[in-house]
């Protein structure tokens, strides 16, 4: 079964060349590795034993739906990795994934948050000492797979399905334009196409860190836009954390119908957000 390992860029070179290097080390390689990058050109590659191919998907803000969407039309896989830019795969990370495909639908990999500092080399068992469990998700032993029931649980930093549920689905939304929104709106799409979902222990990675803004006002306008795009299509409200956080900062009120703007962020309140220690929001 062929395995196509997809990811979306902007800037990161750094993050994408250690993302690379963890898939060198495979004990299974990808067929291949489809990057769609949200910006004018790529960016140099270093030479890998298995094809590299890109697609360019330029735009303000960002459009991650349709870069995951461009990505996945052009891989050749019948199983699609999706890892975000930041993550590092442990060894057996597609071995792992392409044993499970009777397991589920869709399979989501263990992910460990690594501290500031930078990776200085590859190393799964160093990797391991130093990473850290996010506190909402699940400790999955090596050989674990656990069905769940809630595709609200999907997590775009590293899954794994095959190429026709992501047809199956619909692929995700392009209508959601910038941060925010356009994942829990694919979990949706594949809860109503009937994909299941389980967790799977073993398809382990690494999330490199980088500064994070807590919570993430500098994407307030795009946050909101697509907050409402989410309850036009589902009835009900995505984000619900960020949107809360919002709400206590007296930036917007919200109910269960409708979603008000009572004044936008300022500048000052932006930057004071900025994190550079914090491991996840």
């Amino acid at each position: 079964m062929s395995v196509s390992v997809l990811t979306i860029v902007r800037g990161r070179s750094s993050h994408l060349a250690n993302l690379i290097a963890g898939l060198e080390r495979q004990t299974c390689a990808p067929d291949e590795l489809v990057i769609a990058w949200m910006q004018d050109a790529p960016s140099p590659l270093p030479e890998t034993r298995f094809p590299v191919r890109s697609v360019l998907v330029p735009g303000d803000p960002m459009p991650l739906a349709a870069a995951r969407n461009r990505a996945a039309e052009a891989a050749r896989g019948e199983q699609l990795i999706l890892l975000d830019v930041d993550c590092i795969p442990a060894a057996g990370l597609v071995e792992r994934y392409a044993a499970t495909v009777e397991a589920a639908g869709v399979r989501l990999g263990d992910v460990l948050y690594l501290p500031p500092g930078g990776v200085e080399r590859i190393d799964d068992d160093a990797l391991d000492r130093v990473g850290v469990r996010h506190p909402a998700k699940p400790e999955l032993s090596e050989d674990e797979i656990r069905a769940t029931p809630s595709h609200g649980e999907l997590w775009g930093l590293s899954f794994a399905l095959s190429a026709a549920d992501w047809r199956r689905a619909g692929g995700m939304d392009e209508r959601y334009i910038g941060y925010g929104g356009e994942e829990t709106d694919f979990a949706a799409r594949l809860e109503r196409a009937g994909v299941t979902m389980a967790w799977i222990g073993g398809a382990r990675a690494y999330h490199q860190h980088h500064p994070i803004h807590i919570p993430p006002l500098q994407h307030f306008d795009a946050i909101l836009r697509n907050a409402r795009l989410f309850h036009a299509t589902w009835g009900r409200w995505c984000m619900d954390y960020w949107l809360g956080q919002f709400a206590e900062r007296g930036l917007i009120a919200i109910d269960d119908t409708a979603l008000t703007v009572v004044r936008a962020p300022t500048r000052d309140e932006i930057d004071a957000t900025l994190d550079a220690t914090a491991l996840f929001s």
